[in-house]
């Protein structure tokens, strides 16, 4: 029996990105006027930096347009790195000011595990649609607090 094929191998062989990239976003996701979503990683450690940022870089109908971070000294490596101006940029407690930044559609939750379900509700009470690594949160009802966030706010 072979060993399962993780997605980075499977997106390397040859023809993957193609039948990856063609999948596309649902055009009920992109806003009005423009084909881009703009994305705001919630959170900037490892995986945001190596992982997320850099493969936003490379995508069609996602742009890296806002960050939300608890520690304000990695913002400006950031703002550089990615042109983001100060408007886009927000801490975990001024997370729900988000709302009234059309510039910003998704929020892309990859803080620690146990702080998930906080930043998903927040960032759904805001009005912005909300993808979330893995474990969405780390216990049932937490799951279902964030599904309820989302449903409530039209996510």
């Amino acid at each position: 029996m072979s060993e399962p094929t993780s997605r980075r191998e499977f997106l390397e062989r040859p023809g993957a990105t193609v039948a990856a990239s063609t999948v596309g976003v649902p055009s009920v996701l992109l806003p009005d006027g423009d084909d881009v979503l703009g994305v705001a990683p919630c959170g900037l450690g490892n995986y945001a930096t190596t992982q997320l940022a850099p493969g936003l870089q490379k995508t069609e109908h996602c742009a890296l347009r806002g960050i939300v971070t608890g520690f304000p000294e990695k913002s400006p490596r950031w703002q550089r790195q990615y042109d983001i101006p100060d408007s886009n940029v927000y801490s975990y407690d001024t997370l729900p000011e988000i709302s009234n930044n059309a510039a910003l559609d998704v929020v892309y939750v990859v803080t620690p595990p146990g702080l998930h379900a906080r930043d998903a509700i927040r960032a759904a009470e805001a009005g912005k649609h909300v993808w979330c690594e893995k474990p969405m949160a780390m216990t049932a009802s937490e799951c279902r607090a964030v599904i309820d966030a989302a449903e409530k706010n039209g996510g």
